[in-house]
């Protein structure tokens, strides 16, 4: 949120896009009648991660990565160069007290060291790299950006079906940023953060999907429960 915050004030014109005449939370994005600020866990956690995102991908409501900012406490998001990466973004892949993984599919890779688990580092955090936007820009940040090179790949199982529905996947088992996250924070053992991120997403589709008709089959998350 603060970088979609940075970009607005840079904007040279208003943004616009379908829902744009939708009175939105400031904070979640969400129509004020369907705010998810009460829902918003506490920041926890001993890992960190990055949301490196395509252009645009920040302004849209509909985006889950910020789901995952709200949730890891060491949280930091950049718009992704493909030639000029900001110079935060190298410092923090070149910090010493982190190791860095690309969280990618390993089909993808080329000479990137492929990974399935989370190396056990007193000295060094997990740093988890997100590539944040539709699958094929995603592919398109992972290719191009030679700055990524040598940093290892960590993938994991995809073949359980998305709860997201709410944009169009090629593939039933394309899941969203956020549900691979649950996934890669309980591989780092992050169970806590895991937990508090699958509920938070279960009540992100619920609130946002309310003035959806056409999607009838998401569940009533229980509201009485904490997140």
């Amino acid at each position: 949120m603060r970088l979609r915050k940075q970009e607005l004030a840079k904007s040279t014109r208003e943004f616009s896009a379908r829902g744009s005449r939708v009175i939105r939370c400031e904070e979640c994005l969400l129509p004020t009648n369907n705010c998810l600020c009460k829902q918003k866990p506490t920041p926890s956690g001993d890992c960190a991660v990055v949301m490196l995102m395509y252009k645009g991908e920040y302004y849209k409501p509909t985006n889950t990565g910020r789901l995952i900012a709200d949730v890891v406490e060491n949280n930091h998001a950049f718009v992704w160069h493909r030639t000029e990466p900001q110079e935060q973004l190298l410092a923090l892949l070149n910090d010493s007290d982190f190791q860095p993984y690309i969280v990618f599919p390993h089909e993808y890779a080329l000479d990137e060291p492929c990974v399935s688990e989370v190396t056990n580092d007193a000295l060094r955090k997990p740093l988890f790299i997100f590539l944040d936007g539709t699958w094929r820009e995603a592919k398109k940040m992972f290719t191009k950006s030679d700055y990524l090179r040598g940093i290892p790949v960590l993938s994991i199982p995809t073949d359980q079906e998305s709860e997201y529905k709410l944009r169009e996947a090629s593939h039933g088992f394309q899941q969203c940023t956020a549900e691979i996250a649950v996934d890669i924070l309980r591989l780092a053992g992050e169970t806590q953060c895991a937990e508090n991120l699958k509920t938070y997403f279960h009540y992100f589709r619920y609130h946002y999907i309310k003035g959806k008709p056409h999607i009838d089959d998401i569940p009533h998350p229980d509201e009485s429960q904490p997140v």
